[in-house]
């Protein structure tokens, strides 16, 4: 397999030629054959071809679908609609050019979306740039019509908070707000290209929300110690601010009919808390919005003697003693007040506080006005599971609407039907803990939650249309990749309306994978997904390979993943499994889906490495199967999973013969002090114990994993004269964003692990 010069540069650390025939003339140590070889060539490519759709909008007023894209590289957006839902690519970006393609959002009216192309800035401030353009990389807001014609760039920025109209957008530069006009008509002000900010405040402005009428706009201006919820008149172009004073008001949210604005009150930053701010900084950089009265940096009073203690030094409070209040203003009915200064503020009433010294209800963060209610998700001490509840917007207790016991992952798992939010719809595996399904419940927990997408599948990010009689979900099953499918509002199975999946697409080669559970030496239960090879016959053994995911809060399905890298390492699995090798992916501790105790297991990472425990479970499982040749077990990952590829052939290269290390972090916190947990949880402090072949992989502008870690690794591997081959690809990312790189990567992966897993190969020398 030739290496693609445009992308990737690959070295092995000795002359080894990749043609097939050639490799098959390496030293290499003999072994009995039990099943047939890989076959030589067979690449990944067929298995990673579907289009997959990564996102989905819904439009509020009208029965339409957009979606994101992903084909060999080529990043699109597609619109569907009712009555059909026929889909339609509405952009023709045709290039596998690394650009990514995310935000997508489409209007109240389902005329326009609006999505950003370009990825975020690293910590120097570079947009990724991973095909090289000598111009750089860039990231903008993007345009295109439903109704067809070809998309237009917005404006330089990201995070678009589109008008109900579609006919602008909203963005933060430099902690100010930016308007840019959804047209392609020239010329334009420079306050309507995001030239200049719309809305130019002292403080860090931010988390723009337009009203449901699109006359207004409610932000957060952070000043430091206190912050204030501001609402901007479109039409007058004048500034409110929201029962201002000295606390930390944040996460504001409308009513359905504009009328109210609810958000979060928490107290201002005390005295020995607070920084002591430069005379003339008239921008702070960070706002206690982002902490909520704690500071971002060490205090002025750090490392004084004799601090005082008192009351109200170095703590704070709301009036009655509690900490957290839920707030309700009238905007609509504050325009007959006549005072100059009071027109300039607009009045807020508590309608809900927590108890003094609450453990449970703390934050408001990411909540919604939900019917008549105001809903929050809320991480209850001891429980084992994530929960949403809801306030009565006009004051009351709190109700818990998310009874099922299940994982609700993030801002993708909840969506809110179109009639005001009176109906929840979320992603859980409550009743399937190895899938994921969606449930709905009314927003004032007037009844318990209902499953209502049925089948063995997983369905995740729910849509809910505007007519309600249907949610648009993503679909992935066991040998079904990523789809658009509809689901039935009352309930049912999911419908796919997208992709039809290309001719040569192996999906009669997949197989099922089963669940097996294996047990940690400290006793931990681990469920794993077991992939076995569809011609394996009786009394054959054939050699294993490991799977660990990365994260480490991810969980493996039984099924193609809601998230691109483990869609395709899925995909990778299974074409593993084709090629003849028995494959185990391993939920290792630390992961999601199995409760806040597995994901917050003790004694993990710096601290001992426990989930370690849960690898070498698994690779032990494997060598007593009757079907797997002990001497023949291999391992690979990316990201943590490149973290535990490594400890495994650090710690056991008598079990793990080689193993593929992508992005993976192998020293914790860079310290060096050999007696420290950190140091000897590391990959490092096992480094001389390291001796199998090791394929290594990284993207040097890794905004995750830092490239250092992989510099570092090769110069202990190369002092150790330890086998390895690298991969290093330029101006790439954590997860490559070229296509072209995927298809490299894991081609040159099996032809790794056919030499030095398949055929047990000895590494040649390096010196």
């Amino acid at each position: 397999m030739q290496a693609s010069p445009r992308h990737a540069w690959w070295c092995t650390c000795t002359l080894v030629a990749l043609s097939t025939g050639l490799l098959a003339s390496l030293p290499h140590t003999a072994i009995a054959q039990t099943a047939p070889t890989p076959m030589a060539g067979q690449s990944i490519e067929p298995w990673l071809a579907p289009p997959s759709p990564l996102t989905l909008a819904s439009a509020k007023r009208t029965d339409r679908l957009a979606f994101m894209v992903y084909e060999r590289g080529q990043r699109n957006v597609y619109t569907a609609a009712a009555p059909d839902f026929t889909p339609r690519a509405l952009t023709r970006f045709l290039d596998d050019d690394g650009i990514d393609l995310t935000d997508v959002k489409i209007s109240d009216d389902g005329r326009v979306v609006v999505f950003v192309r370009g990825t975020a800035p690293n910590r120097w401030g570079w947009v990724a740039n991973p095909n090289h353009d000598p111009a750089g990389g860039d990231r903008a807001i993007w345009a295109v019509l439903t109704a067809g014609g070809p998309a237009w760039r917005v404006a330089t920025g990201a995070s678009p908070e589109l008008s109900p109209d579609g006919r602008w957008v909203l963005f933060t530069r430099d902690g100010q707000i930016h308007r840019a006009r959804v047209s392609r008509a020239r010329p334009l002000a420079p306050s309507d290209t995001g030239g200049a900010p719309l809305i130019r405040l002292w403080g860090r402005n931010g988390s723009p929300r337009w009203s449901p009428d699109g006359k207004r706009i409610a932000f957060v201006s952070e000043r430091e110690h206190h912050s204030f919820v501001t609402v901007y008149d479109v039409a007058s172009r004048t500034v409110q601010y929201v029962a201002p004073g000295v606390d930390c008001d944040g996460a504001p949210v409308w009513s359905p009919d504009g009328r109210y604005l609810a958000f979060s009150r928490t107290p201002g930053t005390p005295f020995g808390l607070q920084r002591r701010t430069p005379p003339g900084n008239a921008n702070p950089a960070v706002g206690c919005g982002t902490g909520f009265g704690v500071p971002a940096s060490t205090p002025v009073t750090e490392g004084q003697a004799n601090l005082v203690r008192a009351p109200g030094f170095f703590t704070s409070m709301l009036p009655g003693g509690y900490r957290l209040a839920l707030m309700v203003a009238d905007v609509g009915g504050a325009r007959n007040i006549t005072s100059p200064l009071v027109m300039a503020q607009i009045p807020a009433r508590e309608v809900w506080h927590n108890a003094v010294g609450d453990s449970v209800f703390t934050s408001l963060a990411n909540m919604t006005w939900a019917g008549n209610a105001i809903a929050f998700p809320v991480n209850v001490p001891k429980d084992e599971w994530e929960r949403w509840y809801a306030v009565p917007a006009t004051g009351g207790t709190p109700v818990r609407l998310t009874t099922t016991d299940g994982l609700i992952e993030d801002a993708t798992s909840v969506a809110w039907s179109r009639d005001g939010g009176r109906t929840m719809y979320y992603t859980t595996n409550a009743g399937d803990i190895e899938r994921r399904h969606i449930w709905a419940v009314p927003s004032d927990g007037a009844s318990p939650p209902v499953r209502i997408s049925s089948g063995d599948g997983v369905e995740t990010h729910p849509q809910p249309l505007a007519s309600g009689r249907q949610v648009a979900v993503l679909y992935f099953g066991a040998r079904t990749p990523a789809s658009v499918a509809l689901v039935p509002a009352s309930g049912g199975a999911p419908r796919i309306i997208y992709p039809t999946l290309p001719r040569d697409f192996p999906t009669s080669a997949h197989v099922t994978p089963e669940i097996v559970k294996t047990r940690a030496e400290d006793g931990l239960e681990i469920s794993n997904q077991l992939f076995l090879p569809r011609d394996l016959k009786p009394g054959e053994k054939r050699p294993a390979i490991v799977f660990v995911h990365g994260g480490p809060r991810r969980q493996m399905l039984p099924a193609y993943h809601y998230m691109q890298f483990y869609h395709w390492s899925y995909a990778a699995n299974q074409w593993l499994a084709d090629q003849g090798y028995v494959v185990l992916s391993i939920n290792y501790r630390r992961g999601v889906g199995y409760g806040k105790s597995f994901r917050d297991a003790p004694n993990a990472r710096d601290r001992g490495n426990s989930e370690y425990l849960d690898v070498v479970a698994g690779a032990k499982y494997l060598q007593q199967r009757p079907d797997v040749d002990a001497a023949r077990v291999g391992i690979w990952g990316l990201s943590y999973g490149g973290l535990l590829a490594a400890q495994a052939l650090a710690r056991h290269s008598d079990i793990f013969v080689a193993g593929v290390d992508m992005a993976g972090v192998h020293h914790y916190d860079y310290a060096l002090d050999s007696t420290s947990s950190g140091f000897r949880s590391a990959a490092i402090g096992a480094i001389d114990t390291w001796k199998s072949p090791v394929f290594l992989v990284h993207g040097d502008d890794d905004r995750n994993v830092d490239f250092a870690q992989t510099v570092g690794l090769v110069q202990l591997l190369r002092a150790r004269n330890v086998y390895h081959e690298l991969m290093v690809v330029p101006d790439d990312l954590h997860e490559s964003m070229l296509h072209a790189n995927w298809i490299d990567t894991f081609d040159r992966m099996g032809v790794f692990l056919k030499r030095f897993v398949w055929n047990r190969e000895t590494p040649p020398a390096l010196r």
